[in-house]
């Protein structure tokens, strides 16, 4: 059996019902600080996110990381006796996360009142596109969906009439990272509710998490600007509307250089940097309003300031007058950075399956307590045996009976 001790949530049972990246995201989580996640796929492929991302091995190198820390099993939730097991393993954790479209789970036989008849305090953490209720809940949604109504599609693009490319995306999934962040601060908030010690009152709760609305919690101000002054905050490109210079700039040797030089003293210094110190007291720049309404002649004149330097000797130079600044790291510059590498925060891991594989850390560090990646995602069913026949105590042969009428 796998090492699940250690993390500061040891002992705490999830169980998920999860597929793609919101639930499990927010599982990989909690089993990062010790959680036992059981996790519950199809029988076969798994969850679709073994078949996404580049292939090593022949397969998911995501998964390595995705599936870290669970306990895989497979049940065909479509049988009775997989629903039945499914209950019985509820009535075995402390809370259950699904990503499942609103009701989906009802007609599979998992109702909330058939959840609380197996575990009367279960915590379930549900995650939708639109959430539970409404005249929308019923809509089909992915993350991106979830980032294009939450507002932040519109906010990542490039400024309004410099490029009629569509609106650009992260990069990663974000809407369901930050819906799976969401959860589980909502699930530790109603165990907190149910379990404390002078402030518990036993009873399990539902949370109720939507992507549209994990986005549109990020925006800022743009919502509260739109309502009292009825502006639209548009998207910038590199640059930040409310502040001056904050840019990418392109090197002499073609990289990206970020530079924050937007306070009085920061801009100051950057000005002295460039051969320039009366800049920060010329009209157009004194100050951060005058700035703003001449970002493009500043940018202009920085960028030919950083195009004669490379990019090593840009970030030398900016770090020695301390100017926050930085190349645009890639996953090699990551992969390679000291600090993230003294911090544990780029980690060989051994894969079972794939051999040494690098894996994120585990966000947040508590230092005392920090949890651990004790095993990386784990093949289909991995698990199946261990959980069935340890947890649930089914027999050898009622694991075979399941496996011959495709249970599991």
């Amino acid at each position: 059996m796998p090492d699940t001790t250690g993390g500061p949530l040891a002992g705490l049972r999830i169980l998920e019902l999860g597929h793609f990246v919101a639930a499990p995201f927010c599982t990989r989580l909690l089993g990062d600080l010790g959680a036992d996640v059981i996790k519950v796929e199809p029988p076969g492929a798994g969850d679709p996110v073994r078949q996404w991302g580049a292939r090593h091995k022949g397969q998911s190198a995501w998964w390595s990381v995705h599936g870290r820390n669970k306990r895989c099993i497979t049940l065909d939730l479509k049988k009775p006796r997989a629903r039945e097991i499914v209950l019985r393993l509820v009535g075995e954790s402390d809370a259950l996360v699904e990503n499942f479209r609103p009701g989906q789970l009802d007609r599979l036989g998992f109702s909330e009142a058939a959840l609380r008849e197996a575990r009367p305090d279960l915590v379930i953490a549900r995650i939708s596109g639109y959430g539970q209720d409404g005249p929308q809940r019923d809509r089909a949604a992915f993350g991106v969906i979830g980032e294009a109504i939450g507002g932040l599609r519109h906010l990542t693009n490039h400024a309004p009439g410099t490029t009629d490319l569509p609106p650009v995306r992260t990069g990663i999934s974000i809407g369901d990272s930050v819906a799976g962040i969401y959860a589980a601060f909502g699930l530790m908030a109603a165990l907190w509710r149910r379990d404390a010690t002078r402030h518990g009152d036993g009873r399990g709760r539902s949370l109720d998490v939507a992507l549209t609305e994990s986005i549109l919690s990020l925006l800022e101000g743009a919502l509260p600007e739109y309502g009292a002054l009825g502006t639209v905050r548009q998207p910038t490109g590199g640059g930040i509307a409310t502040a001056a210079p904050t840019n990418a700039y392109r090197s002499r040797d073609g990289q990206w250089v970020l530079i924050a030089a937007n306070s009085d003293p920061l801009f100051q210094k950057l000005a002295t940097l460039m051969g320039r110190p009366g800049m920060a007291e010329e009209p157009g720049y004194r100050g951060n309003q005058a700035r703003c309404a001449n970002v493009a002649a500043l940018d202009a004149e920085i960028g030919a300031w950083t195009a004669l330097h490379e990019a090593a000797e840009l970030e030398r130079m900016l770090a020695a007058a301390d100017i926050p600044a930085t190349r645009a790291y890639t996953a090699a510059d990551c992969a390679a950075d000291e600090q993230f590498r003294h911090r544990g925060m780029v980690r060989e891991v051994e894969d079972s399956t794939l051999g040494p594989m690098l894996h994120p850390g585990i966000v947040p560090l508590l230092p005392d307590d920090p949890g651990a990646i004790r095993w990386a995602g784990p093949p289909v069913g991995a698990h199946n045996d261990e959980v069935f026949g340890g947890l649930l105590g089914l027999s050898e042969g009622e694991i075979a009976k399941m496996r011959q009428e495709g249970v599991c």
